[in-house]
């Protein structure tokens, strides 16, 4: 896992701590579990901020840092994963949606002309709000699953590799001190 990577680019919890603007979350917001990279914390935190990604209306920030917070999971990478959604990736992930959700309920598309602006979404909500909901939230549940699994995997063959790394390490300097042990002996023979 890149942990390092990660680390490096992840607010401190001191950092955190001297932000006023996150006073109001009070203590919760200094577990160290939230901080705490490990497999649980950054697995939870994917499948949150994945989650995320998918509500259609502001604040998915506020919510996965909520989340974040009761779950106990890492709190930098749920919120940093719900910037998946911006200005350029909003328009095709929520149109996506918005087929898949009228295909999944029958209902017929709508041929709605695109126009991003607050009118227009205000204009056309009623026309397509329950497809764009409903494969909105079957976009989270699939994305947030698979990034759970995917993460838990991915630490786990980590671990598994890395282990594997020191054994062969440990058995490798376990022959050279075997071979060094010999050649004194061969040594004092002679």
């Amino acid at each position: 896992m890149p942990r390092k990577f990660l680390k490096r680019y992840s607010p401190s919890p001191k950092t955190i701590r001297e932000n006023k603007a996150l006073s109001y979350l009070g203590e919760d917001l200094h577990r160290p579990s939230l901080w705490h990279m490990n497999r649980s914390s950054v697995s939870k935190a994917f499948a949150i901020g994945l989650f995320c990604t998918w509500i259609p209306f502001p604040l998915q920030t506020v919510i996965a840092a909520i989340l974040a917070i009761y779950y106990r999971a890492h709190l930098p990478i749920s919120v940093a994963l719900v910037f998946v959604t911006n200005p350029i990736t909003i328009p095709p992930m929520f149109y996506f949606a918005y087929k898949l959700g009228s295909v999944m309920l029958g209902v017929e598309l709508e041929s709605v002309p695109m126009d991003l602006s607050w009118e227009w979404f205000t204009s056309t909500l009623h026309q397509i709000w329950q497809p764009l909901l409903f494969g909105c939230l079957i976009l989270a549940i699939v994305s947030s699953a698979v990034g759970y699994f995917t993460i838990n995997t991915i630490w786990r063959k980590n671990i598994k590799h890395r282990w594997k790394c020191r054994v062969e390490t440990r058995e490798a300097a376990q022959a050279k001190k075997e071979m060094m042990t010999e050649i004194k002996k061969a040594m004092k023979d002679t």
